[in-house]
């Protein structure tokens, strides 16, 4: 039996789609940049702290050496929306920091009292693109991202900000049963 080859995505929906959804979490945070968080809406946004453009203390990124959540609730301040990242003032065990996060290292973006969750894989840069192609090998493949699609949302991964009492202790979230929306699962394979 003859299996026929899967055909080539040549408009990459794959980045189409997830460049649309981090337009979600840039309209989402422009708001709450201009006007707060309303009702009981809060964020928890899981990054990659290796990523090209992540400012972070040197103390925190010996914390947290590959990924971090922060959660935008109540002890947040000056809240920067731009084309391509976002800034905020958050304080980690009391001391305050200035974190700056490009939407392209976003692992994770969940809104629980929403029951709103969706996570992003890291796609290869062009530039690794470019690079794999010089050497004639194929791209790089792109690392899935951290955060498993459980049914609810309690296994995000933990957040450091000053809401959480200890690094290794994860909050609950809500005990709402929302989805976080893994993009592969439309992908054939």
């Amino acid at each position: 039996m003859m299996v026929a080859p899967m055909p080539v995505d040549h408009i990459r929906y794959d980045i189409l789609t997830q460049d649309a959804l981090r337009g979600v979490v840039r309209t989402v945070l422009e708001d709450a940049a201009r006007h707060g968080l309303p009702g009981e809406h809060h964020f928890y946004i899981a990054f990659d702290t290796r990523a090209d453009g992540v400012k972070l203390s040197q103390r925190m990124r010996a914390q947290y050496p590959e990924e971090m959540t922060v959660v935008l609730q109540h002890q947040f301040w000056d809240l920067v929306v731009t084309e391509d990242r976002f800034e905020v003032g958050l304080s980690f065990g009391g001391v305050p920091e200035r974190v700056v996060v490009p939407f392209a290292a976003i692992k994770s973006f969940a809104d629980p009292s929403a029951q709103f969750g969706v996570q992003f894989e890291l796609l290869p840069t062009p530039d690794a693109d470019r690079d794999a192609a010089a050497e004639g090998g194929p791209a790089p493949a792109a690392e899935p991202a951290a955060v498993p699609a459980p049914s609810g949302m309690a296994a995000l991964p933990t957040p450091a900000n000053p809401q959480s009492a200890a690094p290794d202790q994860a909050p609950d979230p809500g005990s709402g049963g929302g989805e976080v929306v893994r993009l592969d699962r439309f992908r054939k394979k």
